[in-house]
């Protein structure tokens, strides 16, 4: 039975909030997968970040109009029920809840990558099995240890992208050479122009780049945890295209004024390939410990969202009521407790084979993020067209036009995903998915719901 006295800490600061929003929106697919995209698409891949960060920013401001509607709701499941119904809450909360769990598994693998760098023959089990622990712990305690831990991580990536933003602009104002290359900003347009790939190759960057931003939207799960969620989660939201513009696009117009697009190694990150061509002392080692932060923030951001994912499941009656149990500190600790059990898979799987299944695993979180992405938009639709004045403190800037373009747009990147044979495998495995959510919801969930209905006439 569910005690409607307990409610979730609401102990996170603007501070946390902030940086919540940070580390969500910066991936390890900036600081690991940036090489291929470059490699894919040329310069383009800048302009393929500023429009999917356009677009995205647009989804979290979806998202803020529907939180700021009701500030008593804990996150943005409670908006799917109410203006989609109780079939696309349970289908988008297990969806939303299964984003994360691929994810983390992908990010615990890379840490045992990582580990490897510095201590090669410590089995690569070893260091996701440490990690989990440690962050299990960490988020047994409250939320704002949570909050704090995000903090810390996210402020390494930052200092990582701003270091390398200003060091980059500034060989390229000066003309440096570095590693033979002389670094200049005519260099994203002199090796076979901004479009070197062709439209093909950049629409390919588009796979890779919204990789990039997945867990973007987690500040809308800590609408039920901030202490002042009207003043807060705008400030988070608002300051997304700053975000985009300073790591997103600074970064990749830093790494590519430096060396040109062909030039960019596909085996490292090209964070070491920039910091070790200009010669600073130990920047493998510096940088892996960057890329494990990264890993690290995206396993601990995974069991905070699926955790609260699960509780809001079960107290929308998608989930066992067990799920829904809180301990002194606020933290729904069986929800975090079955999360963690599940992510003990991957360890497993990394003791029987390596990382084999990264990539598939990764693609397959991207597909399924994007398609929650779709469902939050098509929420805030549902919610204007019942309330057309909208929210009156955070408004969606150009609705409906804004609103109909973002859907067009994810939509017509799932299309293109579908059609391109390297991660067509993802996206039917994604579709897969969904359809046994739906099929699980028809067959068990709806059943026991009409049954309630009808017992409590």
């Amino acid at each position: 039975m569910k005690n409607k006295d307990q409610k979730l800490s609401r102990s996170l600061q603007s501070r946390h909030i902030q940086m919540i929003a940070i580390g969500g929106a910066i991936g390890t697919g900036l600081f690991l997968g940036s090489g291929n995209a470059i490699h894919t698409s040329g310069p383009s891949i800048i302009l393929a970040y500023l429009v999917v960060g356009l677009f995205c920013f647009f989804m979290m401001r979806a998202i803020g109009e529907l939180l700021l509607s009701d500030p008593s709701k804990h996150s943005f499941l409670d908006f799917v029920s109410e203006y989609l119904g109780d079939r696309m809450e349970f289908v988008t909360g297990w969806l939303y809840w299964f984003c994360w769990i691929s994810l983390a598994m992908a990010d615990l693998t890379a840490t045992g990558i990582y580990i490897k760098f510095w201590f090669p023959s410590i089995p690569q089990w070893v260091a996701p099995f440490v990690i989990l622990i440690f962050l299990y712990l960490t988020n047994r305690i409250n939320v704002k240890a949570f909050g704090e831990m995000e903090s810390w991580f996210s402020m390494i990536k930052v200092a990582a992208i701003i270091i390398l933003v200003v060091v980059g602009f500034a060989l390229a104002i000066l003309h440096t050479e570095v590693d033979g290359q002389t670094a200049s900003f005519s260099n994203l347009v002199s090796h076979g122009g901004f479009f070197p790939t062709g439209g093909y190759g950049f629409l390919m960057a588009f796979q890779m780049v919204v990789f990039a931003f997945v867990g973007i939207e987690m500040v809308g799960l800590t609408a039920g945890e901030t202490n002042d969620p009207v003043a807060n989660l705008p400030k988070a939201i608002n300051s997304l295209p700053i975000r985009i513009g300073l790591f997103y696009v600074g970064s990749m117009i830093a790494i590519m004024s430096v060396y040109p697009w062909n030039k960019i190694t596909t085996t490292a990150s090209p964070f070491v390939q920039v910091f070790s061509g200009i010669g600073i002392a130990g920047a493998a080692g510096i940088l892996n410990f960057v890329v494990l932060t990264a890993a690290l923030s995206a396993t601990n951001s995974c069991l905070f969202s699926t955790s609260r994912t699960l509780h809001a499941l079960s107290w929308g009656g998608n989930a066992p009521k067990k799920l829904a149990t809180l301990n002194k500190s606020g933290v729904p600790t069986n929800s975090l407790n079955f999360s963690a059990l599940v992510l003990l898979v991957i360890v497993v799987l990394n003791y029987l084979m390596p990382a084999s299944v990264f990539v598939m695993i990764s693609g397959v979180s991207t597909i399924n993020f994007v398609l929650v992405w779709v469902i939050l938009i098509w929420c805030h639709i549902r919610y204007r067209q019942v309330h057309p004045e909208g929210a009156q403190t955070f408004q969606m800037p150009g609705y409906p036009f804004t609103d109909w373009l973002s859907l067009i747009f994810f939509i017509g990147v799932l299309v293109f995903l579908l059609i391109n044979g390297s991660t067509r495998i993802s996206m039917i495995i994604s579709l897969v998915v969904f359809l046994v959510m739906l099929g699980v919801y028809e067959l068990i969930y709806r059943p026991r719901r009409q049954n309630s209905t009808k017992s409590a006439k």
